[in-house]
C-alpha cells in the first residue's frame, strides 16, 4: 500500500508518534462554494492537531496535501471522487494519464482509513434524497459509513434531505449516530434526548439515536469500536452554534421552495444538490453561506479536540501495556517474534545481517522557530522572556536520522539502528515511529524502570531564529552515557556483520571505543559522526584505560563528517590528550610532505578557510582518520583523504588539481593527500528547518558507499539529499527516494 498511497511526511510522523490527526476532504476546495478563507488546517493546528487534507494529485492518492498541492489540484480540472472513482483515477495515473481529484466524504474516508487516521471533520453529510425510497438517490456517504471505520464529525446531514429516512438508513448500515449535547442540561423535560441537527438549523424535530456529552466520551467510543474490530463508522453530529443557526421553520420554508424549483427544472442525480444549494443561498440572502462556513469550522475544531482526547487514551493504554513486557535484566527486545534477550548480558537476537549498522541516538525532538512580529528586523528570539514560536515535534536523534536517511534513499535496503529508549511515553512514541517508518527494531533496547529507574528516553530541544538557524540546542541524552553495555554492543556487531558501521558521539567514550573495536574485528568500515563540539571530543578522549586509536594504514576509524566547529574541537582534544605526539603520527605526517603548504591550502580551499585553520586541522587528524569530509554549510564540503601508493588518482589527469601533496619519502603505504572543495549544490532560500540536515548528508553518503561508490562521486548527491531535508519540516525528508537513481548512478 505504501507504494500506491502517498502519505505526507508530517502526517506519517504524527500517526507514528500518536499525535492527533484530523482528515479533511478536498472537495471543499475543488467543488465547494465557500471561498478559500476557511482556514481549516489552521484551526486544526491551533487546537494541537495535524491536518491531513485528502485528495488525488496527478493520479496519486495523497493524504496530507500541502497548500501548493491543493492549488495544483484545483487548477487542474479536478474530478469529484467517491468510492467508485478512486480506482479509475489511480489506474489512469498508473497508465500515464494523470488526473486530479477532490475527494468527497466517502472518498476521504477510504483513503484516510488506509493511512491510519481515525477522525474526520467535515460540513454536512450526504443522505437519502427526498423521494429516495423510489429513486434510490442515496448518498454514497451513508454506505461508506456502514463499511469503513472512521469517526465523522458533521452538522448532521444537509437539511434539504429526507432526514428520517437518512437516520433509518444509517441504522440499517450499523452506524453509531450520536449528537453532542452542546452544553444542554436536559432541564426541558426531554429526559436526555437531543435533536439530530439539520445542518443550518440546530434541531430537525427528530431525536438523535444517541447523545454524547463531550469529546472524551466520543474518543472512548472510537477506541472501543476499534478494539472490538467493528468496521462500520461513527457519526458524531455537532449542532451549529446557536447565534449562527437559521430557525427550523424559516429554513424549512426555504428548502421546500428550492426543492420544488429543482423538481420543476428537472435537476436530477449529480445536478440536484448543487441546484438546491444555490437556490438556498439566493433565498437566504447569503445567510446560509455564513452559517455553512461557521459550522464547518466548528466541526473541524471539535474533530481536533476528539482526536486529541483519543491520542491521550491511546497513550495511557500504551504506557500500561509496556509495563508487562520487560525481561529479567531490564531489556525489552523488539524483534519480529519474541524476546530473545540474554538474561546475563541483555543481548538481543537480531533478525539478519545488515549492510549498514548505525549505533547512535534516537530521541524525541522539539523544534522551536521564532515567529515574533519583529522577526524581519530582529530574527533572533529575545533573551530572558517568553517568545512567540511555532513548535513542532518529531522523532530524531543523530543515529536515527542517519539510519532513516540511508533507508529512505535506498528504499528498503538492509539498514539497522541500534539504540536505547526508556520505559516511558516517549519511548513508546519512538518505537511506534520506527515501526511505522519500516525500520527494523530488533536492535532497539528498552531499559526497564525497575532496573534502570533514571533512564529516560532521549529528548532534544532546538531553538531557532526566524531564518531557521539554530540559536540554542538543549539535549537530554543521558541514557547513552549512564550505563555501559559494551559486551552487548560486541554481540550486536558480531551478529549483524555490517559492511559499514556508523557510530555517533552520544555514547560515552568507552562505549564509542567498544563499538569501533567491534566493527574492526568484523572487518567493517567505521564512520564516526561527531554530533556536537563537546561530544566530538569523545573520540580523542584521554580516559584512562582506553586503547589508543589506530593510525593509517590500520586506522580504527575510516571516515568522519564534522562541521568546522566540531573539527576544531576534535583537533584541540587530540592535542590536549597527546594524540599528536605519538611517534607513529609523526611518521605519517612526514610522509605527507606538507612543509610550506599554505599556498597550496589557499589554492585548494580559500584564504579565509586557511586563516581559520580548517585545512591544517584536517591534515593533522588525517593519520587517525584517513578520510575526512568537513561540512561547511553554504560553502559546501571539503573532502580530504590519504591516497595509497597505487591509487590511480595519483596519476589520472582529471584528479591532478586535487592532489595536495605527494609522498617524497619511502613510506610503504602513503602515496599522497587528496583535497577537494565541493561547492554547495544549491543556495537555498526557502529553508524550512535545519534540523537533521547534516545527518541526512551522512545517511545518503553511507548509502552510496555501501553500494561501492567512491566518496568523491557521492558528495554532491549527499548535498542534494541534505537540501531536501533543509526544505522539509521533518528531521529527514521523505522525498529522498527522488535522488535514489542519481545515487545509484554515482555509485556505479
Amino acid at each position: 500500500m505504501k507504494h500506491l498511497l502517498r502519505v505526507s511526511e508530517e502526517v506519517t510522523d504524527a500517526l507514528a508518534t500518536n499525535k492527533p490527526v484530523v482528515a479533511l476532504e478536498s472537495t471543499i476546495y475543488t467543488h465547494g462554494a465557500l471561498g478559500n478563507d476557511l482556514d481549516l488546517e489552521g484551526i486544526v493546528r491551533r487546537n494541537g492537531g495535524v491536518p491531513a487534507v485528502v485528495g488525488i494529485l496527478e493520479g496519486i492518492p495523497t493524504v496530507g496535501l500541502l497548500p501548493n498541492e491543493i492549488a495544483r489540484i484545483v487548477e487542474g480540472s479536478p474530478k469529484k471522487v467517491s468510492r467508485r472513482d478512486i480506482a479509475y483515477l489511480i489506474g489512469m495515473g498508473i497508465a500515464g494519464n494523470k488526473i486530479n481529484g477532490g475527494t468527497t466524504i466517502a472518498g476521504t474516508m477510504i483513503l484516510a482509513r488506509l493511512a491510519g487516521i481515525r477522525v474526520f471533520g467535515t460540513g454536512g453529510l450526504g443522505g437519502v434524497h427526498r423521494g429516495g425510497h423510489e429513486s434510490f438517490d442515496i448518498s454514497a456517504d451513508l454506505t461508506e459509513l456502514g463499511r469503513t471505520r472512521m469517526a465523522v464529525i458533521s452538522s448532521g446531514c444537509k437539511g434539504f434531505l429526507d432526514i428520517p429516512r437518512t437516520l433509518e438508513y444509517l441504522e440499517t448500515q450499523g452506524v453509531l449516530v450520536s449528537t453532542f449535547s452542546d452544553g444542554r442540561n436536559f432541564s426541558d423535560g426531554r429526559n436526555g434526548a437531543v435533536d439530530f441537527p439539520a445542518f443550518w438549523a440546530r434541531d430537525s424535530g427528530l431525536k438523535s439515536p444517541f447523545v454524547v456529552q463531550d469529546e472524551r466520551q466520543a474518543a472512548a467510543m472510537i477506541l472501543a469500536q476499534e478494539k472490538l474490530g467493528i468496521e462500520s463508522g461513527l457519526l458524531f453530529a455537532n449542532p451549529i452554534p446557536e447565534e449562527y443557526s437559521i430557525p427550523r421553520d424559516e429554513m424549512n420554508a426555504v428548502i421546500e421552495q428550492a426543492v420544488s424549483e429543482s423538481t420543476k427544472q428537472g435537476a436530477l442525480g449529480n445536478e440536484n444538490t448543487p441546484f438546491i444549494l444555490k437556490r438556498i443561498r439566493e433565498l437566504t440572502g447569503e445567510r446560509s453561506v455564513l452559517a455553512n462556513k461557521v459550522l464547518v469550522r466548528h466541526n473541524v475544531e471539535r474533530a481536533t479536540k476528539i482526536a486529541t482526547e483519543l491520542s491521550q487514551l491511546i497513550a495511557d493504554e500504551t504506557t500500561l501495556s509496556n509495563k508487562s513486557t520487560k525481561n529479567q535484566n531490564g531489556f525489552t527486545s523488539f524483534g519480529k517474534e519474541t524476546d530473545h534477550s540474554d538474561k546475563v548480558q541483555g543481548r538481543v537476537e537480531v533478525n539478519s545481517q545488515a549492510e549498514i549498522l548505525v549505533a547512535g541516538s534516537v530521541a524525541v525532538d522539539l523544534s522551536c522557530d521564532y515567529v515574533g512580529e519583529d522577526s524581519l528586523e530582529h530574527p533572533a528570539p529575545h533573551l530572558h522572556t517568553s517568545n512567540p514560536a511555532h513548535i513542532g515535534q518529531s522523532i530524531g536523534g543523530v543515529g536515527h536520522n542517519v539510519a532513516l536517511a540511508a533507508q529512505r534513499v535506498l528504499q528498503g535496503s538492509n539498514v539497522r539502528l541500534c539504540s536505547l529508549i526508556g520505559d516511558d511515553l516517549a519511548g513508546s512514541t519512538v518505537l511506534s515511529s520506527l515501526k511505522a517508518s519500516g525500520m527494523d527494531t530488533s536492535c532497539i533496547k528498552q531499559l526497564s524502570r525497575e532496573h534502570y529507574p533514571a533512564s529516560r528516553t532521549a529528548q532534544y530541544v532546538a531553538v531557532n531564529d526566524a531564518n531557521k538557524n539554530l540559536v540554542l540546542g538543549m539535549a537530554d541524552m543521558g541514557i547513552f552515557t549512564a550505563q555501559s553495555f559494551s559486551e552487548s554492543w560486541n554481540f550486536t556487531v558480531n551478529e549483524t556483520k555490517p559492511k559499514w558501521l556508523v557510530v555517533d558521539g552520544n555514547w560515552a567514550a568507552h562505549d564509542i571505543r567498544s563499538w569501533i573495536q567491534a566493527g574492526k574485528q568484523n572487518q567493517a568500515n567505521v564512520i564516526f559522526e561527531p554530533v556536537s563540539q563537546e561530544k566530538s571530543t569523545r573520540l580523542f578522549s584521554g580516559e584512562i584505560g582506553l586503547e589508543n586509536l589506530g593510525i593509517f594504514p590500520n586506522p580504527s576509524v575510516d571516515l568522519i563528517t564534522p562541521n568546522q566547529y566540531e573539527l576544531a574541537a576534535m583537533h584541540a582534544a587530540a592535542q590536549r590528550h597527546e594524540y599528536l605526539d605519538d611517534p607513529r603520527w609523526w611518521e605519517t605526517i612526514d610522509a605527507f610532505s606538507m612543509r610550506g603548504a599554505r599556498d597550496r591550502f589557499v589554492k585548494m580551499t580559500s584564504a579565509d578557510m586557511t586563516d581559520a585553520g580548517i585545512p591544517q586541522q584536517v591534515i593533522q587528524l588525517l593519520p587517525y582518520i584517513p578520510t575526512i569530509v568537513t561540512k561547511l554549510g553554504s560553502y559546501g564540503a571539503l573532502l580530504t583523504m590519504i591516497l595509497g601508493k597505487d591509487d590511480p588518482r595519483l596519476i589520472h589527469p582529471a584528479h591532478d588539481r586535487f592532489i595536495l601533496s605527494r609522498n617524497l619519502n619511502d613510506h610503504p603505504e602513503i602515496g599522497g593527500v587528496y583535497m577537494r572543495l565541493f561547492p554547495a549544490a544549491e543556495q537555498v532560500d526557502d529553508i524550512v528547518s535545519v534540523n537533521g540536515v547534516g545527518d541526512t548528508f551522512l545517511g545518503v553518503l553511507v548509502a552510496g558507499l555501501s553500494r561501492g561508490g567512491k566518496i568523491e562521486n557521492l558528495i554532491n548527491v549527499a548535498q542534494k539529499g541534505a537540501i531536501l531535508t533543509l526544505r522539509s519540516p521533518q528531521s529527514v525528508s521523505e522525498s529522498l527516494g527522488m535522488i535514489r537513481g542519481e545515487l545509484i548512478s554515482a555509485a556505479s
